[in-house]
């Protein structure tokens, strides 16, 4: 039975905001948290998780509309809440966006702040965008690790975070602050293909653990983190010329083949890190996500034919895989190649700005220019979202939705680990126990 379609036993209780298509909320879910409340704004999102029943059935317990008006439903859920996760809108601080950052009306972090304080959860999940590390962004991420360190020092009105962050670094110098309201918070870099998606995704993953259910959060976060399980470098390995990859795809036209490995590069095996990188499992690549490797079973999906192009034809009985004509490649427009991991999936369909929504066909001559558009399935394979996940709205909408998600696998990895680490210190209640 395929890994996102499992039934798995219910470890605990989460809540969800900015859940946006549903990846991340999925991704909870499947690690066995229980939604008790999840929270979206926008309209076709909200669509797509009112469409869409939770993995196992029944429906998510949905609060459409701006987070900033739950105030009651948050302190209804003080001291029920396991884990808190989501993904605070990331234009602000987005190498594609605008980069206001903190000036940014659309920065949500100060809600997620404010939920940590209504409803004390023992852990948090926060994935946001790699932007949030660059050097101009790094006073105020900072500021965010400190705010998750100590919730529950309010910041006023009338103060600046600069000048809240003074007074929380005092504090945490001074660790004058109850282990009741203190996190422990570690922030770490992640490419989601080094954990299996067939996606380039660099992102920041933010996790935090309520001080008072364990005395060393470092040394127990450092034994559960999810630890790199795929690498570059096992695939270039096993793209040599007779390596698995192509045993796996002997029916790959051989020009195609030898396009792909005349571009491999080099590998020292002589290094040690390289050895240890290449004893990985291979990156997963967009040819792997579109045959159906790992959580689809080896079912491949439908082949997109040029009249299916030209004529926006659906493929197959899969909901979301049709032909859409228009496909460009031009300096700085570059196509995902079907044998890389797909470049990374970005909330656009149309004018996205490096050809993230093109791929180069095995055949050349495919539609006279040999490139069309990924379909909204492929890119949803990408995401690791399941097939029978039904996107709303129209494809310019499903691909946003898509861009704006966490890969469902990448936020089941994270999850499983913080359930590990809870559990690994006795704060996960046993099934049947009362809280």
């Amino acid at each position: 039975m395929s890994e996102l379609r499992k039934k798995h036993t219910e470890v605990g209780t989460c809540v969800e905001l900015f859940a946006g298509g549903g990846g991340l909320a999925m991704g909870v879910h499947r690690a066995g948290f229980r939604p008790l409340l999840v929270n979206e704004y926008a309209k076709r999102a909200v669509e797509t998780l009112q469409t869409n029943p939770m993995p196992g059935g029944g429906k998510w317990p949905l609060k459409p509309g701006d987070v900033r008006d739950l105030v009651e439903e948050f302190k209804a859920l003080d001291g029920q809440v396991d884990v808190l996760a989501g993904g605070p809108p990331c234009q602000p601080f987005s190498l594609g966006g605008v980069a206001k950052g903190v000036e940014d009306e659309r920065n949500m972090f100060p809600q997620m702040f404010r939920a940590i304080r209504e409803m004390r959860p023992k852990a948090v999940i926060c994935e946001n965008v790699r932007g949030l590390l660059r050097k101009s962004f790094e006073p105020y991420f900072n500021y965010i690790l400190n705010e998750l360190r100590l919730p529950f020092v309010e910041r006023a009105e009338d103060v600046t975070w600069e000048e809240h962050n003074d007074v929380l670094e005092k504090l945490l110098a001074n660790d004058s602050v109850s282990a009741s309201e203190r996190y422990y918070v570690k922030a770490m870099p992640v490419n989601a293909a080094d954990y299996g998606v067939p996606q380039i995704r660099h992102r920041v993953i933010i996790i935090a653990f309520r001080a008072d259910l364990c005395a060393d959060w470092e040394k127990v976060w450092d034994e559960f983190a999810p630890k790199q399980t795929h690498s570059d470098e096992a695939l270039i390995y096993s793209m040599r010329e007779g390596g698995e990859y192509w045993k796996r795809y002997d029916w790959v036209d051989p020009e195609a083949r030898a396009r792909a490995i005349a571009n491999l590069s080099a590998l020292n095996l002589d290094n040690a890190k390289t050895k240890e990188l290449v004893a990985l499992q291979p990156w997963r690549t967009l040819r792997d996500a579109i045959q159906g490797i790992d959580e689809f079973e080896g079912h491949p999906l439908p082949f997109v034919e040029v009249d299916d192009v030209r004529g926006k034809r659906q493929v197959g009985k899969i909901p979301d895989h049709f032909g859409w004509p228009g496909a460009r490649v031009y300096t700085g427009h570059t196509p995902n190649l079907l044998d890389r991991p797909a470049k990374t999936v970005k909330a656009g369909v149309h004018g996205v700005p490096g050809g993230e929504s093109v791929m180069m066909m095995d055949d050349p001559t495919f539609d006279g220019s040999g490139y069309r558009y990924m379909t909204v399935r492929e890119t949803a394979r990408v995401m690791t979202f399941p097939d029978d996940w039904q996107l709303a709205g129209p494809r310019g909408e499903k691909m946003r939705q898509l861009g704006n998600a966490v890969p469902v696998k990448l936020g089941k990895v994270f999850a499983d680990a913080v359930a590990a680490a809870l559990d690994s210190v006795g704060a996960l209640d046993k099934p049947g126990e009362k809280r």
